[in-house]
């Protein structure tokens, strides 16, 4: 997808422009202030892992950053690995209980 994001000189704010033809660039101009003076910027680059492969290579008896708990997806990462060198089978139950962790529906059940 041609996205990019641009930088105003004017303001520092980084706005993002879909860019489908060359005279698309032309137009491009600050979201907050208005400046034509924009200058391209690198974007973010992002990378996803399959649960399975962050599940392999995850070390439950490694301290994490506070990054670590902040991303939704390692909610029950621990217990799953555990479950995992242990042998352990805990069905489709324990999936069910994660995932709802997970979104946050498990607070639903809970007066907080």
């Amino acid at each position: 997808m041609p996205i990019y994001e641009y930088e105003c000189a004017s303001c520092q704010a980084v706005s993002t422009f879909l860019i489908l033809k060359k005279d698309d660039k032309a137009r491009v101009a600050c979201k907050g202030c208005g400046s034509k003076k924009m200058s391209q910027v690198i974007s973010r680059v992002t990378y996803h892992r399959a649960e399975s492969d962050r599940l392999n290579e995850f070390d439950p008896r490694k301290p994490q950053g506070e990054e670590f708990y902040k991303d939704s997806r390692n909610v029950g990462l621990w217990a799953k690995k555990r479950a995992k060198e242990l042998g352990a089978d805990l069905g489709p139950k324990f999936d069910e209980i994660v995932e709802s962790a997970r979104t946050g529906k498990i607070l639903e059940k809970y007066d907080l």
